[in-house]
């Protein structure tokens, strides 16, 4: 338990941070919540979107070095022993990595949580966005992730609920509420900067889809025989080509019509959805940003 602040400690600036979504890229949350504290900032309401769920429930636990520490150490086919496959619904149950996380880091309802915090999910029936602010942490995260055609929707009170990206891929909207003094929010569909030089030569034209995409890429790619130079995306590639597109084009208009104090950006090609044998390369981006980020920003007044 921490120490009560002492009577001559600068006061914290308080932040609402929205935490955004866009698979293993948002092991860069870690390093972005670690950056903000270290720069003296306390973080008072939380609210995320598939990835940003995850990572904002279990930084509100504060389980955050406990998850930090263990996906800094999976390795590819750690990651793969975490997928319970299906073909109801979904490619993947999800199941299996929950119930991982609950023991890892046990659960918790959110009403109880010692921070504002919501899970932004989509009711696929009703069509509508689903701020989940009540209940076990650990299903709202699950409803939260569920990437349509790649995980099983996720059933609460009656409703078939999927990925939050699907309409509100960085969550500033339920944060407007709350008091804090400045409004973050980390996007994961920054321009492309071609960050990962070892994965851009692993594609080089004589790849087949098996050599570019690791595990997953083979088992969801048809290869056939080709001449030589001819690279064709895998079918998992061309999926998640796709949903960042349609992601990042709705980022910028949700952004664009209720925009935070200070906007901090991972570039979209930083990391495929499944890389998470890459957390420790990510988390550290996600902390140069920030500081890069705040560096540049001066709040008015």
């Amino acid at each position: 338990m921490s120490q009560p602040a002492s009577a001559d400690a600068p006061r914290k600036p308080t932040v609402a941070l929205a935490l955004g979504a866009g698979g293993a890229k948002g092991l860069a949350h870690i390093g972005v919540i670690e950056e903000i504290e270290r720069q003296g900032y306390a973080i008072g309401a939380i609210a995320g979107t598939s990835m940003g769920a995850l990572i904002g429930g279990i930084y509100a636990m504060g389980k955050l070095p406990v998850y930090r520490d263990w996906v800094c150490k999976l390795a590819r086919f750690d990651v793969l022993r975490l997928v319970d496959w299906t073909f109801r619904g979904g490619l993947i149950k999800g199941e299996k990595i929950i119930e991982t996380l609950r023991e890892l880091i046990g659960d918790a309802r959110i009403e109880d949580l010692p921070l504002a915090y919501t899970a932004v999910a989509t009711d696929i029936d009703r069509e509508r966005e689903v701020w989940l602010t009540r209940g076990q942490l650990f299903d709202a995260i699950r409803a939260s992730i569920a990437i349509p055609t790649i995980f099983r929707p996720h059933t609460i009170d009656g409703r078939r609920l999927v990925d939050g990206a699907l309409l509100n891929p960085v969550p500033v909207t339920p944060l407007i509420r709350e008091r804090a003094e400045v409004l973050f929010a980390i996007s994961l569909d920054g321009r492309a900067s071609m960050l990962a030089p070892e994965r851009n030569a692993r594609a080089d034209p004589d790849a087949g889809p098996d050599e570019e995409s690791g595990w997953l890429g083979r088992l969801l790619s048809h290869r056939e025989d080709k001449p030589a130079r001819v690279h064709e995306p895998g079918a998992l590639a061309l999926l998640n080509q796709a949903m960042d597109l349609m992601q990042s084009n709705l980022s910028r208009l949700r952004l664009a019509a209720y925009e935070p104090d200070l906007l901090i950006e991972i570039p979209r090609d930083a990391a495929a959805t499944y890389e998470f044998y890459r957390a420790t390369e990510l988390i550290e981006l996600g902390r140069t940003r920030t500081r890069e980020a705040l560096e540049r920003w001066r709040p008015e007044g």
